[in-house]
């Protein structure tokens, strides 16, 4: 049957009314209607949010909305975000909400090699439960401070390559000029994959300038990029796959493959090292020997008697090695750029160290002072503890959902009902700035680790809103590898030099879940102590 002309003018004027009558159906019947508004069109739809995504101005955006809110804020008609501990933190990660809602897990893009997932990318806590009690052992604090292999392979980065490399920068046009954040980036990533795949297979990015400089183009090249596979993977795909239209740049999917391909070259050294006879302390993976077996076990126990286990392992070990070494390199960074604004506090710092003599240039065979000594020393955590606080690595929203049965968010004298299925997160870089748990929060002021207070305002600055390794059963389980081997990093640099900023233009943060400089660089210069020949 046509329509006739005379019908035309019914159907323009209803179709819009059908919409506006679901819009304002959905926005009635919708609980979050009740949640303050970050934006007008919040309640309504998510288009806003997510062009405050696409712009990359999220953090700032959260930081201004619940200045001027409050503790929870409504994002989207699905989605909130949380920046309280009571009815935020406590109920959302220490309790346990799932990645994914069953259709849609933020983390997926978070996968290696052709969608392998890894204990990050996992949506289910059932799954990630499991795969965390093979490595939570092995990332102990109680074994990464008494770990012969960890210390060998420390003392020998230290000495053969960090310090070397320092001392270098006096033979050159500019003496003791160098761009810092790529020296930490090389150090840390030596340390954490010495770690996982023993020295004999890991990387020397130390030893190698050119290496590192084509490895940090190829992982830094990626960031601009992760929009479109986040937020809407199946469009994506879809586009691509169909289409060959690309959000993403052919890059960004080649430095990635490069990546797992280096990532899979240590695994395989790795494994060649462990059919060796003998092994020196230094040569052990520790990490990678503990996974192999692990997961050898768990297939063995449910009747595959010979796995295929090599993109599992490696899948899961790229996660470790890119976390582990971005997120130290951009927090030392740091250290060093505040250390240098703040030559008082470097003074005192280097007070501090002078204990660790063994630390200095040595003329003699190298031996680092103990783990638990370089841990205990009181001012040297506390610059750490602050850089952590203030200079997030990681300062983005961390996405959860909510359960089936919804819940009660947000404190205790304006909670709301949130239904099952809604995106909620917290994100560090807010936490960090609450004035009533860190006065002055915007000042860098390692001191404030070190002040006389009562124990209730001490676990508040220490672990209920500190969230620089996130919180509950998904808190990163490498954090005391990360503080481990910055203490060391930072310990063996100011007992031999004082730093001074050189250029630091593009020192800021960027906006987005990981957060490095601006500008991927700090130049500063290196001043030999004055007791300190080498």
């Amino acid at each position: 049957m046509m329509l006739s002309v005379a019908s035309l003018p019914i159907i323009v004027f209803a179709l819009p009314a059908l919409l506006a009558a679901h819009i304002l159906y959905s926005y009635f019947t919708n609980p979050l209607r009740r949640v303050p508004a970050a934006h007008p069109l919040s309640h309504f739809t998510n288009f806003w949010i997510h062009w405050v995504r696409w712009q990359a101005i999220e953090n700032a955006t959260l930081k201004e909305a619940h200045a001027r809110l409050g503790p929870i804020v409504c994002l989207g008609p699905d989605e909130i975000s949380v920046n309280c501990v009571k009815g935020g933190l406590r109920d959302v990660y220490t309790g346990g909400f799932e990645k994914s809602n069953g259709n849609y897990n933020w983390y997926d893009y978070f996968t290696n090699y052709n969608g392998t997932p890894n204990m990050f990318s996992t949506g289910g806590n059932k799954a990630h439960s499991s795969r965390k009690r093979t490595l939570s052992n092995i990332y102990s604090k109680s074994v990464v401070t008494a770990s012969p292999a960890l210390l060998a392979q420390t003392s020998r980065i230290m000495y053969d390559r960090f310090l070397p490399y320092l001392a270098r920068t006096f033979d050159q046009a500019a003496p003791g000029a160098l761009n810092i954040y790529a020296l930490l980036s090389a150090s840390t990533m030596d340390i954490v994959t010495g770690y996982i795949f023993g020295l004999k297979a890991s990387s020397n990015l130390l030893d190698d300038p050119t290496e590192l400089t084509r490895f940090l183009d190829l992982y830094n090249s990626r960031r601009s990029f992760n929009y479109w596979g986040q937020e809407f993977p199946g469009l994506t795909e879809t586009l691509n796959k169909w289409f060959g239209y690309r959000f993403v740049p052919k890059f960004v999917e080649d430095a990635n493959e490069d990546i797992e391909k280096w990532t899979l070259e240590m695994c395989d050294n790795a494994a060649n090292v462990l059919q060796q006879s003998d092994m020196n302390p230094e040569e052990t993976p520790v990490v990678y020997q503990q996974l192999s077996l692990a997961l050898a076990k768990e297939a063995k126990k449910s009747g595959d008697n010979k796995p295929n286990l090599r993109f599992p392992v490696a899948s899961e070990l790229l996660d470790h090695l890119a976390a582990g070494f971005d997120t130290s390199g951009i927090t030392l960074t740091y250290v060093v750029h505040e250390l240098s604004k703040h030559p008082d506090i470097q003074s005192k710092l280097r007070q501090e160290l002078l204990d660790l003599s063994r630390l200095i240039i040595p003329s003699s065979a190298p031996i680092l002072p103990d783990p638990k000594e370089v841990d205990s020393l009181p001012y040297l955590n506390a610059v750490i503890l602050e850089s952590l606080r203030l200079h997030s690595a990681i300062p983005g929203p961390q996405p959860r959902f909510t359960p089936p049965q919804g819940c009660r968010l947000g404190p205790e004298e304006q909670d709301y009902f949130i239904p099952g299925g809604i995106r909620v997160s917290a994100s560090a870089g807010l936490l960090h700035l609450n004035e009533q748990v860190y006065p002055s929060p915007e000042e860098w002021r390692p001191e404030r680790w070190l002040e006389e207070v009562d124990e209730d305002r001490k676990k508040d600055m220490e672990s209920r809103w500190f969230w620089a390794f996130g919180s509950g059963g998904r808190m990163c389980v490498g954090s005391h590898l990360a503080i481990y081997q910055m203490k060391y990093i930072v310990a063996a640099l100011y007992s031999n030099y004082t730093t001074h900023i050189v250029d630091d233009t593009g020192i800021q943060q960027i906006d987005a879940y990981t957060a490095p400089p601006t500008s991927d660089k700090l130049m500063i210069r290196l001043e030999k102590h004055v007791n300190n020949t080498g």
